[in-house]
């Protein structure tokens, strides 16, 4: 289920626009050249929109506009990622757990769009009556659903509460969550999916995996980060 990122939504204004302007600049050229080549023009070939170097002046300008709008885009555009580590001091009772964040490795900030959760569950898990994970989660319905499974809350696992305008800064770290050794044994997988706006207004989302390489039975903490 973990998947690349990608663009799920482009900004009206700054991509279908310039294209427009493109399909319609290109069309007045067409229109020129067509009534310049005619041999008797009539009907609407008779109207003269515009000269033919000044249709081609239009052409390369709204061309030239979407080219620079896909190198910016570029620029500004996020990556996403994530990283997951053993730290202590979280858990109430000193117990080490996994501890999971988004990273944005880009050189522009990322504002958060949506986020929500899909659960996997170990086969242990699941024959000892834990729901199969057939939709996407909310935070508020993962936190019921582990604390249904005898997981409490801030107990056993923590999902940080992040509502859409959080920005993620350039080279940052956005905290997920964290789960214990006990967590783990019921949990197979925890999978995110994480959309992000960028500066162009592009929308960008990608699915990642938390548990994956996920140290289970942790027993000394990870470096610091810095």
């Amino acid at each position: 289920m973990e998947t690349a990122q990608r663009v799920v939504k482009r900004s009206g204004w700054f991509a279908r626009l310039p294209l427009g302007l493109v399909a319609v600049s290109m069309l007045l050229l067409v229109h020129n050249l067509v009534r310049k080549n005619l041999a008797h023009p009539a009907g609407i070939w008779r109207i003269e929109l515009l000269d033919t170097q000044a249709a081609v002046a239009v052409v390369l300008a709204s061309a030239g506009a979407v080219l620079a709008r896909a190198q910016y885009a570029r620029t500004v555009r996020p990556a996403l990622g994530w990283s997951g580590r053993v730290a202590a001091g979280l858990a109430p009772d000193g117990r080490l757990v996994w501890t999971c964040h988004v990273v944005n490795g880009s050189q522009d900030v990322a504002v958060v769009a949506g986020i929500d959760y899909r659960l996997a569950f170990t086969l242990a898990a699941r024959s000892d009556g834990a729901p199969a994970s057939t939709r996407w989660l909310s935070q508020e319905e993962v936190s019921a659903v582990l604390t249904a499974r005898g997981l409490p809350a801030e107990g056993d696992f923590m999902l940080s509460l992040i509502a859409p305008g959080r920005p993620i800064s350039v080279q940052g770290l956005m905290f997920v969550g964290w789960f214990t050794e006990k967590a783990m044994a019921e949990i197979e997988n925890v999978f995110l999916r994480v959309q992000v706006v960028d500066r162009v207004g592009d929308t960008h989302e990608r699915v990642m995996a938390l548990m994956k390489g996920a140290i289970r039975v942790p027993r000394t903490p990870d470096p610091p980060l810095f």
